[in-house]
């Protein structure tokens, strides 16, 4: 395997420099000292009432509702202590994440790492023991070069002075994409995808965790992983996701 495709994808010096440059917004062109406008933002950015444990958006009348659930989450609970979403997975941001994802755009990170920090202020997240991120197959490593949700919790948990492991999640199956598959399918495409490593398990129990993502689709991934971590011990997990998709 290609060590250069497996090593962290840090910006160069040049690459650090441009990014604190005024340039285009990413969204509308218009000139902007940062990635994406603030009219963009107050545009596209605003916060909505999301359901508590997997982030589902919710009717506005539930707008300051004490632990608001979704009807999914109310007839089966997931296992999922909270669930944090800063944006719905639609214009511009899917485009963004994209970007992001799947052609190594890290003048995008600081923006969306922004739009996650700011919503876990907002809801007063609980803070965590342990900040993972959700393990990234080596067959998608190879093909992106670097894992998107590692580059983001590692900037997380240093902005938020949090605990940080990258390999404690091990994904022990190569999975298709949620997005690319239908509904009904889902569920069975995460299961035994993940395991915890072997020599590090002791260390989470009654632990609180956090898991960290850039987008969240049905939440199959977060949940198998939910599942994994409270059977290790774990008594409370967390996520926390850029973007949510709309319900299908």
């Amino acid at each position: 395997m290609d060590r250069r495709a497996l090593a962290s994808s840090k910006p160069s010096l040049v690459e650090r420099v441009l990014m604190r440059c005024p340039g285009q917004c990413a969204v509308c062109r218009a000139w902007s000292a940062q990635r994406v406008c603030v009219d963009c933002l107050m545009r596209y950015a605003r916060p909505v009432p999301r359901c508590w444990t997997c982030a589902a958006r919710l009717p506005a009348e539930l707008t300051g509702h004490p632990e608001p659930k979704c009807g999914a989450c109310l007839r089966h609970p997931p296992p999922l202590t909270r669930c944090i979403a800063a944006l719905d997975y639609a214009f511009p941001w899917d485009a963004l994440l994209q970007r992001y994802k799947f052609h190594q755009a890290l003048d995008l990170r600081e923006t969306l790492l922004d739009r996650l920090d700011q919503a876990l202020a907002s809801a007063q997240a609980e803070e965590p023991d342990w900040l993972l991120p959700v393990p990234l197959s080596h067959e998608g490593l190879r093909e992106r070069g670097y894992n998107q949700s590692h580059e983001l919790t590692r900037a997380l948990a240093k902005r938020r002075k949090l605990v940080f492991h990258a390999h404690l999640l091990l994904r022990v199956r190569d999975t298709a994409h949620q997005l690319k598959l239908p509904p009904e399918q889902r569920v069975a495409n995460a299961k035994h995808a993940f395991a915890i490593e072997p020599r590090r398990m002791r260390e989470l129990r009654g632990c609180h965790v956090a898991l960290v993502d850039d987008v969240m689709t049905t939440g199959n991934t977060l949940f198998e992983l939910a599942k994994l971590l409270r059977k290790a011990g774990v008594s409370r997990v967390q996520a926390w996701v850029v973007a949510r998709t709309a319900e299908n």
